[in-house]
């Protein structure tokens, strides 16, 4: 017998309410907006239309999404269209996969400040990367990069870290030559931490200087300069946790790969297993225990609030590009970084071809999966019969960013 398929929308709908009225001092409006959206997304709260089958005149109602970057059913799309415009910034060389971690301690500091916390966490990532690599005892060349903001670990736990995807390669400091690095090597591992650490305790040491961080309850004493200090001592001598996978097996790979980690959210909804008795059980890896397969079982309550910790504050850009894929000179320095690796140049997009209006068409144009098929016949095709109207209600302030 098929498992009943549950959703993160199915707990928020079921225990949110009580969890809104006993945390209602304690939840931001951005957590407040997407438990809103993620409750209200495929919904007839959001309207739609109703669809019928040519063929077997099936119908079914089809409600509209809440395309909230937090909801986990809103990603597809998403996901396909960033794919599609990355196609034409691959290069034929070797891609590498490096991931910048933040110890506990500053990951505290970071939930009480996610905007500043978050944006000196991708300037320390960035500077670190192009500085290491442009010098010469290393790579002496300059690299181009994107990198994905994640803030959780498996267990839902706040985790913050940095996905970083970057070529095997760049160009050399006159920009008229391709240099690569060697074959299944990018950067030394401990060079990066250690840089790493030293810039972004500068960077965080600024920011307190500026007046731009805020300490609540447990961390409350750290408004004192001092105290903040001694907080950090023994952070400068901590190994941070800097790690290279294992290079890509292509090009293609990397976006085929990568795609799941730019839209992921905290959880899928295919990792719940059951919702009862004011639980909720999902699946989840140990990283610590070789990655073994184990369920975990919470509290709705605790879920809800796990969950709610990774919303991130509105506008804030969670994919970020640097140095040859830049977006001030990125179209320039890719086509010379094509030349120079003997790549046929890309052909400019169809300027009369426009792209499909529908949502359907525009997903089927990407992925090859066909939203009009229908469902039950397999032969006819889903035609749109009648609309659905939202109700009448204030606005729901989406966060797609």
């Amino acid at each position: 017998m098929e498992r009943q398929k549950l959703e993160v929308a199915d707990i928020l709908r079921r225990y949110g309410a009580t969890y809104r009225d006993e945390h209602e001092t304690s939840l931001s409006a951005a957590q407040r907006r997407v438990m809103q959206a993620i409750t209200a997304c495929r919904t007839a709260a959001l309207g739609g239309h109703v669809e019928a089958c040519d063929s077997c005149e099936h119908q079914r109602m089809a409600y509209n999404s809440c395309r909230d970057r937090h909801c986990p059913k809103c990603q597809s799309l998403a996901r396909a269209q960033w794919i599609e415009h990355r196609q034409a910034e691959l290069l034929d060389t070797q891609y590498f996969h490096v991931v910048f971690t933040l110890p506990g301690e500053v990951a505290a500091i970071a939930y009480q400040n996610k905007t500043v916390v978050y944006n000196l966490l991708f300037a320390a990532t960035a500077e670190t990367l192009r500085t290491i690599a442009a010098d010469p005892r290393h790579l002496g060349a300059e690299i181009g990069f994107f990198a994905v903001l994640h803030t959780w670990g498996q267990n839902l736990m706040h985790h913050p870290h940095l996905h970083c995807v970057v070529p095997g390669g760049g160009l050399s400091a006159d920009g008229q030559r391709w240099t690569p690095c060697r074959p299944g090597f990018f950067l030394p591992v401990r060079v990066l931490s250690r840089f790493f650490r030293r810039r972004f305790l500068e960077l965080l040491e600024q920011a307190f200087d500026g007046g731009e961080l805020n300490f609540f309850s447990a961390l409350q004493a750290l408004r004192d300069r001092n105290d903040f200090r001694r907080y950090l001592d023994p952070l400068r001598d901590k190994e941070w946790v800097v790690y290279a996978k294992a290079p890509f097996a292509g090009p293609q790979q990397v976006l085929d790969y990568v795609g799941r980690y730019t839209h992921r959210v905290a959880i899928s909804n295919n990792r719940l297993l059951n919702i009862e008795d004011g639980k909720v059980a999902f699946r989840w890896k140990d990283y610590r225990d070789n990655s073994a397969k184990k369920t975990m079982t919470l509290e709705a309550d605790e879920f809800i609030r796990r969950f709610l910790l990774h919303v991130l504050p509105q506008g804030l850009q969670r994919i970020r590009y640097y140095g040859l894929m830049g977006n001030r000179h990125r179209e320039e320095k890719l086509a010379k970084c094509r030349q120079l690796l003997d790549m046929a140049p890309t052909l400019p997009a169809d300027s009369n071809v426009e792209a499909p209006s529908d949502y359907r068409d525009r997903y089927h144009a990407l992925t090859g999966v066909s939203l009009h098929q229908c469902p039950i016949c397999r032969r006819g095709r889903m035609l749109v019969v009648g609309q659905i109207t939202r109700p009448s209600s204030p606005p729901l302030t989406l966060d797609t960013s």
